[in-house]
């Protein structure tokens, strides 16, 4: 190789992971241990109060959005536990233990035994929100957020965010209701 080639190949050794690596988008930290509410990372605040249409002030919980926020956009795998694809019950049962320090069961069909049953208008961060998809009783389970906002792992488009009340999501709205102190293990 002549002197320019090595040079070349020695700059692009350097730059390209470099370059590369500056196209990802920053994930949010989570800060804290579970069970903690720890204040929110300003850029996360910003996002999230966005989408919900919600004041910055009322993103309180910093674990909660930095764990939606890690993620947000992974896509959809029946039995997935991981960044490579998680289902609908595996997101609520990270979610609740890695926020709020609660084991809950890892199957949709046996959380819905672990709830207190409330109003949709009595629903707050953290609640679990059930559907009947496919004509089977509690087979899609959601995380209420708040302004009736949830988080869920769609089969067609991953972890996302989206209104309650959406036309293609309340039709098949089925329960709702917060984790029962009883019927669950607080992670120590």
């Amino acid at each position: 190789m002549t002197k320019h080639h090595n040079l070349f190949y020695l700059l692009a050794i350097f730059f390209v992971p470099l370059i590369l690596t500056s196209c990802h988008s920053r994930k949010a930290a989570m800060k804290g241990q579970p069970g903690e509410v720890v204040k929110p990372q300003m850029e996360v605040a910003d996002k999230y109060s966005q989408i919900m249409g919600v004041n910055k002030g009322d993103i309180e919980n910093g674990r909660l959005y930095a764990f939606i926020d890690q993620w947000m956009g992974v896509p959809y795998k029946f039995g997935g536990l991981d960044k490579d694809g998680v289902d609908c019950s595996g997101l609520v049962y990270l979610l609740e233990q890695e926020v709020y320090g609660i084991t809950i069961p890892r199957m949709t069909s046996k959380q819905i035994t672990v709830i207190k049953r409330k109003y949709e208008e009595d629903l707050k961060e953290g609640d679990l929100v059930f559907f009947d998809f496919d004509g089977k009783q509690f087979s899609h389970v959601g995380v209420y957020l708040q302004n009736g906002y949830v988080v869920h792992a769609s089969s067609r488009k991953g972890v996302i965010i989206i209104r309650l009340r959406d036309p293609s999501m309340y039709k098949y709205f089925s329960r709702a209701g917060s984790i029962d102190i009883q019927s669950h293990t607080q992670v120590n």
